[in-house]
């Protein structure tokens, strides 16, 4: 008989022939031109408002003499005239060619007929002065939402074939970890899976309530510095979020795309929010699998929250289909790790920040987010248990940095939030946050590939935008359409 012929392997999206140093990661440095303070600090910062002729406030000069940083901000809604004044980006240049400290010339700007009586004051982060500008954090330059959607999606297809078989498996199907490309499936295109999908249903739900409030200036100005962020605005609150979240998961549920085999405990819990019942009847209250915490990735992107808005809306969106105190933890620190990342925080510096997060939030139940949740243990306790578990995650992530290990074997192989996330810091950290070498190296494992490649290509693409992603791989991704106006409207483009 006549052998049988060898099963085609795998296709993937073909790449357009580059030279290969222009996908090299190239450290940029100024060799010409004048010099000038550091664009960007993490630390609190000295600011100055300064307006038009009709006394309204344009822009926001910044300084920060500590990392040696100033710059400035324009308003969102100022107009042309403002944007292309270049005086501002003069004074400080001439004040970095005097050398001196960059608070002086904020100082002397002060006394300029621009500065805003009484405006000279101090901010507890860049992020906030953005929002008070009424824009985006980074937006402007980086792009980060678009970044991070894009890698969410372009982990979740490459990891979703791959999620069902061994180690093994994978290697012989698709080779080493290093040189994988994005598969195609079988009809020829790039699909994802139910995380992408569920990730878009709580980014488009809080896309419709978490928009900035309006305040006069010096009301804004006085919130921020007196508060440490914006207010939130009156309409933001647990039952509208919770509303907003349930029926776009109930609208996921029952939509004719949902045919990607995604998990029972979502399925079933989706169900049961169909039905008018309190939301904490509809939950696994014993689940802590990893569908909560790779869509929680979204809410780090979502502007305009408070720090406790961030951490409430992360675990409550987790509560809706998975209870377990850790499913709540892992995502809480996943918003977390997407939003830090988005503001510049240093990938070295990562997991110090999510260790001072969980040790923050170790006793504090989000009563006001998950109401009665956990009335059937010691809120205390209850809550512990689940940033406990998350904590060893981290721990044993950065235990296995340096290890060459695959994401699995360095920090669990569980279909479990908590595995999840530290996995897919392993896989971004170990492999010094490159983008296309995070998804590689999360979607070979013993692990959920698709949840540990989306949660990983979020945290690249928070980080470094989209240009990371090759061209073809954006061009080919499903729901491109849908990822791109949840983005816009973050980035505000």
């Amino acid at each position: 008989m006549p052998s049988e012929a060898p099963a085609p392997g795998p296709r993937f999206v073909p790449r357009r022939p580059i030279n290969p140093r222009f996908a090299d990661d190239m450290a940029s440095s100024r060799v010409s031109g004048p010099a000038q303070y550091a664009s960007e600090t993490a630390r609190p910062v000295r600011y100055l408002a300064l307006a038009d002729e009709r006394g309204v406030v344009t822009t926001y000069v910044w300084a920060c003499d500590e990392d040696d940083a100033a710059g400035w901000i324009v308003r969102g809604d100022a107009g042309t005239r403002a944007r292309d004044d270049t005086r501002w980006m003069l004074a400080l240049r001439e004040g970095k060619a005097r050398g001196v400290a960059p608070t002086v010339v904020l100082a002397e700007l002060a006394a300029s007929p621009a500065a805003a009586p009484g405006s000279l004051t101090t901010a507890p982060s860049l992020a906030g002065l953005y929002g008070l500008a009424d824009l985006p954090p980074r937006a402007p330059r980086w792009r980060s939402a678009h970044g991070a959607l894009l890698g969410l999606a372009l982990g979740d297809a490459m990891g979703h074939p791959l999620s069902s078989l061994s180690l093994d498996r994978i290697g012989e199907v698709y080779g080493a970890w290093e040189s994988m490309e994005l598969p195609l499936s079988a009809d020829g295109a790039v699909r994802v899976s139910d995380q992408t999908q569920l990730s878009l249903a709580v980014g488009e739900a809080l896309a419709g309530v978490a928009v900035p409030a309006r305040l006069p200036e010096a009301e804004a100005r006085r919130a921020l510095t007196t508060r440490g962020a914006l207010p939130a605005p009156p309409w933001l609150t647990p039952p509208a979020v919770t509303t907003a979240l349930r029926t776009h998961l109930v609208r996921w549920r029952y939509a004719p795309d949902n045919d990607r085999s995604p998990g029972r405990t979502t399925l079933n819990a989706c169900e049961a929010l169909a039905s008018p019942v309190p939301w904490q009847e509809a939950t696994a209250a014993g689940s802590k699998g990893c569908a909560a915490v790779v869509r929680a990735a979204v809410v780090g992107l979502t502007p305009y929250l408070s720090d406790d808005q961030r951490s409430g809306i992360a675990q409550l969106q987790a509560a809706l289909t998975h209870g377990h105190p850790t499913a709540l933890a892992a995502s809480d620190l996943a918003a977390h790790a997407v939003h830090l990342l988005r503001h510049r925080c240093s990938p070295a510096d990562l997991l110090p920040e999510l260790r001072a997060h969980a040790e923050a939030s170790r006793h504090t139940y989000r009563a006001d987010w998950l109401g009665d949740l956990a009335t059937r243990a010691d809120a205390a306790s209850f809550t512990a248990m689940g940033w406990d578990e998350c904590v060893a995650a981290l721990d044993a992530a950065e235990t296995a940095l340096h290890s060459g290990a695959e994401p699995g074997r360095a920090v669990g192989a569980a279909w479990t939030s908590d595995d999840v996330l530290g996995g897919a810091l392993y896989a971004y950290l170990s492999t010094d946050a490159h983008p296309r070498y995070a998804l590689r190296r999360a979607c070979h494992t013993s692990g959920p590939s698709a949840a540990t490649a989306a949660l990983a290509g979020t945290l690249a693409g928070a980080h470094r935008g989209p240009s990371g992603w090759p061209p073809e791989w954006v061009a080919a991704v499903e729901y491109g359409d849908r990822l791109g106006a949840l983005a816009g409207a973050w980035d505000r483009d």
